[in-house]
């Protein structure tokens, strides 16, 4: 670890984020013996070390994304199986 980042944590980092949201999050921390804080510290240490997110950021493509407005409005094909679907495609 870069010592530029070893020492005291003398700042504070605030989120808002849903009540739900953090209950199971904090749950999932709790069985891996981390806290939050932990958490906010390991994230922002590989941010800062790296330059980069620790993990992949997708973003759907305008088609995907057109896709998934059209089912938010009640618009566009849904079924009720795979093997409907695989049917209304012809497969």
């Amino acid at each position: 670890m870069n010592e530029e980042f070893t020492m005291k944590a003398d700042s504070i980092v605030r989120a808002r984020i849903p009540t739900e949201m953090k209950k199971q999050a904090m749950i999932t921390l709790e069985r891996m013996g981390l806290s939050a804080s932990d958490l906010i510290r390991m994230t922002f240490s590989r941010v800062a070390e790296e330059g980069c997110l620790p993990f992949d950021v997708k973003v759907p493509n305008s088609t995907t994304r057109k896709a998934i407005k059209e089912l938010d409005e009640g618009k566009g094909k849904t079924f009720a199986n795979a093997d409907a679907l695989f049917k209304d495609l012809g497969i």
